[in-house]
């Protein structure tokens, strides 16, 4: 959430800085979950480099760093996806901005294709974090935006196809049955949260090496080995808010980052959108907090879409 104030609470930045310094120099420090920084800052987790194994694709590096197959794709645009051979340098892009909207409950940014999770936190708790990879909704099939909830849940859950896909199966020479029971087959995996928004779940996958992209009729699905720890914390009821944020802000003390992603096409077709989007949301932050803009480093990242937090600017103190 962006909240401009020229107010400090020194001790908690110094116990954030604290955080930040042993993330560092922490061999575990990508794991999904992390601790929720001050509200006046808005950027979690850091940016690694590793060296790809030997019969690495890009997409095995990515799963072993939680990261989605766009992500790291974009993240690393001169490497190749299925031959980056032994030893090639490998971005793993899991630095995030948070998306601007409370942090509370399950958030999805679309465009990112990726889960943020604010669970309940006690008052003499650590906030956190838990920030996952997803696919989306291919672009006739969007996941829809908005507020909605998890309903339910199920483990082990039977699929039954609607309509609209048995139809669609049925047309490409390939009929589904009309219940699929839990196993190796069932596209759901071992877990599924049903959403109060009909026809809509969060789910696990036997297809793992397609999370991290637009592939599916609308539902979210997760790496099995995510959703098979994300799926205990979350209570029924807890709130779930889509959100199409293809360029985010945040602060991390006196400098401003952007984060840009590549649009959803059939909302944003025009390519001078995401300037536009960048400029609103520049000048809303500068009425509030001025600044001074590093233009060629906005122009550099409205041009790459990568994905990665870059400092744009910085705090101009009275």
């Amino acid at each position: 959430m962006l909240l401009f104030t020229k107010k400090r609470v020194n001790s908690i930045h110094c116990s954030f800085i604290l955080v930040l310094i042993a993330q560092v120099f922490n061999a575990q420090a990508w794991a999904e979950t992390l601790d929720l920084p001050p509200v006046d800052v808005d950027l979690v987790g850091k940016i690694r480099i590793t060296e790809a194994r030997e019969d690495d694709t890009l997409l095995d590096v990515a799963r072993r760093f939680d990261i989605g197959q766009d992500e790291i794709v974009l993240a690393n645009p001169d490497v190749d996806r299925w031959l980056p051979r032994a030893g090639t340098k490998v971005v793993i892009p899991s630095r995030y901005i948070l998306p601007t909207v409370d942090r509370s409950g399950i958030v999805l940014n679309v465009p990112e294709m990726r889960l943020y999770y604010f669970p309940p936190v006690a008052a003499d708790q650590q906030a956190q974090v838990l920030t996952y990879p997803v696919s989306i909704g291919r672009m006739d099939w969007a996941t829809p935006i908005g507020y909605t909830k998890v309903l339910s849940k199920s483990e082990n859950p039977s699929w039954r196809p609607p309509k609209s896909i048995l139809e669609e199966a049925e047309a490409r020479g390939e009929p589904l049955p009309d219940v699929i029971p839990p196993g190796p087959d069932n596209p759901l995996g071992n877990y599924a949260l049903r959403l109060a928004r009909p026809g809509y779940l969060i789910h696990s996958t036997n297809k793992p090496f397609g999370v991290g992209m637009r592939v599916t009729h609308g539902c979210v699905r997760m790496y099995p080995e995510d959703i098979e720890t994300f799926f205990p914390l979350v209570p029924v009821g807890t709130s779930v808010h889509i959100v199409d944020q293809p360029v985010k802000l945040g602060w991390l003390f006196d400098t401003l980052y952007i984060e840009i992603h590549p649009p959803l096409e059939e909302k944003h077709q025009d390519p001078s959108v995401l300037v536009e989007m960048a400029a609103d949301l520049i000048y809303s932050v500068k009425e509030q907090r001025p600044l001074v803009l590093n233009r060629e480093a906005l122009k550099e990242a409205l041009e790459k879409q990568d994905g990665m937090p870059v400092a744009i600017g910085r705090s101009v103190h009275d």
